[in-house]
């Protein structure tokens, strides 16, 4: 489209020029911008390009060796760390548990039996007659007490066999654990057949029936144990039923106090206010006395 520019002369005439090619010379907005988008584009690349280029390809192997190492790090402190889980777990799953140790009543019994020899006490010895000797009945009692205190420490054992042999069995335990679990079987067992032993020195026979004798006992003062526990609890409740039933009769007790003083103290309050309002009367009725006697003077005198 052509376009054309009004010039006025002075004499007052107007002239036109076409100004289409100049129009043409002026670059589009449009095109301007995607001139320059294009530009920029362009830049950009060969910028980028020559970076790349200019960049020590040993720096990238460097890069590569130091996440290789990281990597590397992480995985072997989480190994580590696994590791050390594991090995806590069985640590823990070791403690004490098997780290057992005979009763003080084994080397009690060997202090009571070397007493005994002493006052000529010999192994095998039965009891003679119907009453036996005093050191036959005191050893007969220490090696009672002996297989008594043993009981605790015979059932741990025999209850943790068959769960340690399943565990050993499916390599499911540490061979720590599994170690001092056979240690601590074999010193039950050796004791087992230790008081067996003299039991048949102490009672020709004894040691058949010794440990099923030792285990009613056991049982027994379990029970009495028991027993003694349940009656101690039912007189500490007992005693605090006791506490509670006198703490709410002194409540109780105190709040029909608290009510008689509250009765008390009003009405002892309604007669000081009626007695002040009676007197607060008295007062009143004898000014307004005197007011009279007052106005009736001053009347008086008025009018005489």
């Amino acid at each position: 489209m052509s376009a054309e520019e009004a010039t006025i002369n002075p004499d007052g005439t107007t002239t036109f020029e076409d100004t289409t090619g100049a129009a043409d010379d002026i670059p589009q907005a449009d095109e301007a911008g995607a001139d320059d988008a294009g530009a920029g584009a362009d830049f950009t690349e060969e910028a980028a390009e020559e970076i790349i280029k200019g960049t020590d390809p040993a720096l990238f192997l460097l890069l590569a060796v130091v996440a290789f190492a990281v990597v590397f790090i992480v995985l072997r402190i989480r190994r580590k760390r696994a590791s050390a889980d594991v090995d806590d777990f069985f640590s823990n799953l070791d403690g004490d548990k098997f780290n057992l140790r005979l009763p003080a009543a084994v080397d009690e019994y060997y202090d009571v039996k070397a007493k005994a020899e002493e006052e000529g006490w010999e192994p095998g010895q039965a009891a003679q007659g119907k009453q036996p000797s005093a050191q036959h009945r005191a050893l007969a009692q220490a090696l009672m007490k002996r297989c008594i205190a043993d009981i605790p420490i015979v059932t741990f054992i025999q209850r943790e066999s068959a769960g340690m042999n399943k565990l050993y069995s499916q390599s499911m335990c540490s061979v720590k654990q599994w170690k001092s679990y056979q240690a601590a079987e074999a010193m039950v067992s050796a004791e087992v057949e230790e008081v067996r032993a003299e039991a048949d020195e102490v009672e020709p026979g004894w040691s058949q029936v010794i440990w099923r004798q030792a285990m009613q006992y056991h049982n027994m003062l379990k029970q009495k144990e028991e027993q003694a526990k349940q009656a101690a609890i039912a007189q500490q409740k007992a005693l605090a039923e006791k506490n509670r039933i006198e703490g709410e009769k002194q409540a109780a007790e105190k709040a029909k106090y608290d009510a008689v003083k509250a009765k008390v103290d009003a009405e002892k309050a309604r007669i000081q206010n009626a007695e002040k309002t009676a007197e607060e009367l008295a007062k009143q009725e004898a000014r307004e006395k005197d007011s009279k006697n007052a106005f009736k003077g001053v009347k008086k005198g008025f009018l005489g």
